[in-house]
């Protein structure tokens, strides 16, 4: 017999015209293997939202492919062992069916769920602790949903603390390093003051989101969502909301944002969309910041405060990097099929047109790519999510000068502009307690780590001077491994609870060549 639960959400269901019955043993077969990651209710913990809007480039048949056999760069496992054929379908038909009510949050819920928690001038301007304020890490503690800062010349915790739950890897730096802005995927923003140890405030700016960036000046944060299809501009001081951009294309179609990004030089935000072929370029300053391109003749361009300029590609790029003075987006999509080949692509950002091809096969991992000199260029080295290689590309002429096998596929790659080793892990696999060394003069793997034999060894960080590289041992039971980055050798080790990134001050407000931006 059916619970209350089963009869109410069946009819709500029904008066809705989205599907007729809703079967208990699919919801609970629902429940027992998707809710933990993707919830209950099909809107996306640290798993994304199950629900139509979320497929526009993935068909039943692959999404059917997908439950079975797991999908690359995330962590959807295989289930081909556990549900039977009839069991996936089942799965498969219900996250195509629409729900019940249309998922949104519009700006009178972002601005109901607004909380000042420690006003912005009630608190003081010096530091309530003694460190070196540019050499201080947060480490992300996805076990038990906190992070932990941590001094990074003694390696010992100064503060812990609480954060909301399926928080988004990489907070983000106000240019002073005094404030840090978290995101969880429920679409939660907080603002921390470092100095004081307390939190500013609290927003939910969507359903489930993605990440955010900080304007240059510090005085705009903008938010990208994949539910609903909108990107939320916030004040950075208190985090109160100053505009909801719908992501919508000239066609009517909305987007999920597959990121959000800050180019500094620029004075403005980059979008990356996950469904249909744009980039978008938002500035947040009143000011003409594109500059003519005489190559390809086209007008210089003046930006309004959060106007779009839309640039129109061939294809999606899911995954970016920026060389280092922000004039080219380097990006690459996740294969979808014959029409969206693999491969990298070099967009010019004052022109918005394509200027090359990468050969960048599997799945590259670009927003974790490292650039660094080498001889008489610039080159950049990106892993790869889907096969066993580092490629490393010269940003003269975008040619792939190197493919580097390494031991599996690997999420994370990091350096420093005083080391002469780039790091990488064999995150996925059977080797992904791994870590390769690569001497960045001759792009040899030169020595492999192997920190604990079994676990996940994953996302290297270096102090300010480089002296120093950080590794996380991702798992629940986990840890904080610190070499010594000249020798190699192991320091010390800091238990922690599944620490899945570790963010220097300096190396992200400074945007140093070895490190993410």
């Amino acid at each position: 017999m059916k619970s209350n639960y089963i009869i109410l959400l069946t009819a709500i269901f029904s008066i809705n015209g989205y599907c007729a019955d809703i079967e208990q043993t699919t919801l609970d077969l629902f429940k027992n293997h998707c809710a933990s990651c993707h919830a209950e209710n099909r809107l996306g913990l640290i798993g994304p939202p199950l629900i139509p809007q979320s497929f526009k480039r993935l068909k039943p048949d692959a999404a059917a492919l997908v439950i079975k056999n797991g999908r690359t760069a995330t962590q959807m496992p295989a289930f081909d062992k556990l549900l039977s054929d009839a069991e996936v379908k089942t799965l498969v038909d219900y996250i195509y069916t629409k729900p019940a009510q249309k998922p949104d949050w519009d700006m009178a819920d972002i601005k109901n769920s607004h909380i000042i928690i420690n006003p912005p001038d009630s608190l003081g301007n010096e530091p309530v602790f003694k460190a070196d304020m540019q050499n201080l890490f947060l480490v992300v503690e996805l076990g038990d949903h906190h992070v932990t800062l941590l001094d990074g010349d003694k390696f010992k915790p100064i503060f812990r603390l609480k954060t909301h739950n399926a928080l988004h890897g990489g907070p983000k730096y106000s240019k002073n390093g005094r404030f840090v802005y978290f995101t969880s995927r429920d679409g939660w923003i907080t603002k921390f003051d470092i100095y004081n140890l307390k939190t500013i405030a609290d927003i939910r700016v969507g359903i489930n989101t993605r990440n955010l960036a900080v304007s240059d000046d510090g005085l705009f944060i903008i938010v990208g969502n994949n539910l609903p299809h909108t990107a939320v501009i916030l004040n950075a001081a208190d985090l109160s909301p100053v505009k909801v951009i719908p992501v919508v294309n000239e066609a009517g179609e909305s987007s999920r944002v597959s990121a959000v990004y800050t180019a500094a030089p620029r004075k403005s935000f980059i979008l990356a969309l996950k469904d249909f072929p744009e980039v978008w370029e938002i500035p947040y300053v009143d000011k003409k910041i594109f500059v003519h391109d005489y190559r390809y003749e086209m007008p210089a361009y003046t930006g309004k405060p959060f106007s779009i300029r839309r640039l129109k590609l061939d294809n999606f790029l899911d995954d970016f990097f920026f060389d280092q003075k922000y004039q080219h987006i380097i990006g690459a999509a996740r294969p979808e099929g014959e029409r969206f080949p693999q491969g990298g692509e070099v967009i010019r950002l004052s022109s918005g047109r394509k200027v090359a091809s990468i050969d960048m096969p599997g799945m590259p991992h670009l927003s974790s790519g490292i650039s660094w000199q080498y001889k008489d260029t610039r080159i950049i080295a990106t892993p790869n999510i889907k096969e066993g290689v580092v490629t490393i590309i010269d940003t003269e002429n975008w040619q792939t000068i190197k493919k580097i096998k390494t031991q599996g596929p690997g999420f994370f790659m990091r350096s420093h502009e005083k080391s002469p080793y780039a790091w990488v892990d064999v995150f996925f696999g059977p080797h992904k307690d791994l870590v390769h060394i690569i001497d960045k003069s001759t792009l040899e793997i030169v020595k492999t780590l192997q920190p604990i034999p079994g676990k996940t060894a994953a996302h290297v960080e270096f102090t300010k001077d480089g002296r120093y590289a950080l590794l996380s041992i991702w798992e629940d039971e986990g840890a904080i491994i610190i070499y010594d980055a000249k020798t190699l050798e192991e320091v010390t080790r800091l238990p922690m609870k599944k620490p899945s990134g570790k963010y220097n001050v300096y190396n992200k407000t400074h945007l140093e060549e070895g490190t993410s931006h």
